[in-house]
């Protein structure tokens, strides 16, 4: 019977010291766990407070946008507004241009008008031009003869006062020989 009741001892001695290794073993597992949890736990934080963060700065951005859609916005209506006004405007240009169209052929045909115009005065002019060097050469003749004429009037009048001394000492000469005559 005592050897049963050491047997029994033995068995649990054996158990305890299998409890014990497996207490050890939870122990030891327990801790690996609880460190395992609290690394856990400070990286959920850690992504907590990191979401926080983006969250703010999603926020942020957010509102960002959101002014900035608003400039845009602003922006936006003020080019279709300017749009508008340059499609009234290219709409005005293109009567005015229509117009200056218009005027641009009549300025060509009075232009092709005007050319004419000068090609029959240019060749006027050319006649003329011609009658003005015969009229030219007449001139130049009327002068040779003009020249001529009064160096033949000055001949005529230096001829006319050798007469004109001729007669006076003529009629001295008559005056003498009447006196003489009656002496």
């Amino acid at each position: 019977r005592l050897a049963g009741h050491q047997q029994e001892i033995n068995n649990l001695i054996q158990t305890k010291i299998a409890v014990d290794e497996e207490n050890a073993r939870l122990k030891n597992e327990f801790s690996n766990l609880n460190q395992k949890f609290k690394d856990k736990s400070q990286e959920l934080k850690d992504t907590e407070e990191c979401a926080r963060k983006k969250e703010e700065q999603n926020r942020l951005v957010i509102k960002n946008l959101e002014e900035e859609n608003k400039g845009l916005n602003t922006c936006c209506a003020d080019l279709l507004n300017d749009l508008e006004k340059l499609r009234k405007q290219e709409a005005q240009w293109k009567t005015e241009k229509s117009g200056n169209d218009a005027r641009i052929k009549c300025l060509e045909t009075d232009l092709a008008e005007a050319r004419e115009q000068m090609k029959e005065l240019r060749s006027i002019c050319s006649n003329l031009s011609s009658q003005v060097a015969v009229k030219q050469e007449e001139l130049s003749q009327k002068d040779c003869d003009v020249i001529r004429a009064k160096k033949e009037l000055q001949e005529l009048q230096n001829l006319y006062r050798q007469n004109t001394e001729h007669t006076i000492q003529q009629a001295e000469l008559i005056k003498q020989l009447q006196t003489l005559n009656t002496d």
